[in-house]
């Protein structure tokens, strides 16, 4: 788990089908050590696991990811640069899971694109 200690929520607000939620990224975290030491990039799995955690909260439950549609990375996240960052997601209950649909962003830079299916 990355919340609380990867990254703090700051805001969320719900409703249903839909989440939006500021984060902000710890640029202290040891993870960043190692990616990339002085330079230093958010992982694009967490990117993804945020995107998990921010569902998992809004639905009150575990889920896992089935498949991904898209995953795009369009920018990299330097969390001393770009300490906050909004996650948006919307989700609907489909026969086989959730389909959902994500976007990492701030102002009018997108991070990631997310679309797919957690169980």
């Amino acid at each position: 788990m990355l919340a609380g200690n990867f990254y703090t929520v700051t805001a969320q607000s719900q409703e249903p089908g839909q989440v939006a939620t500021t984060i902000e990224l710890n640029a202290a975290h040891p993870i960043f050590q190692g990616h990339f030491p002085e330079q230093p990039v958010v992982p694009g799995v967490c990117m993804m696991q945020t995107i998990t955690e921010v569902l998992e909260s809004a639905l009150d439950r575990k889920v896992m990811l089935k498949k991904a549609n898209q995953m795009k990375f369009l920018n990299m996240i330097d969390p001393v640069k770009q300490p906050l960052v909004d996650v948006t997601l919307t989700y609907k209950e489909e026969e086989g899971g959730w389909k959902v649909n994500a976007t990492l962003k701030r102002d009018d830079k997108t991070f990631m694109k997310f679309q797919g299916i957690f169980n």
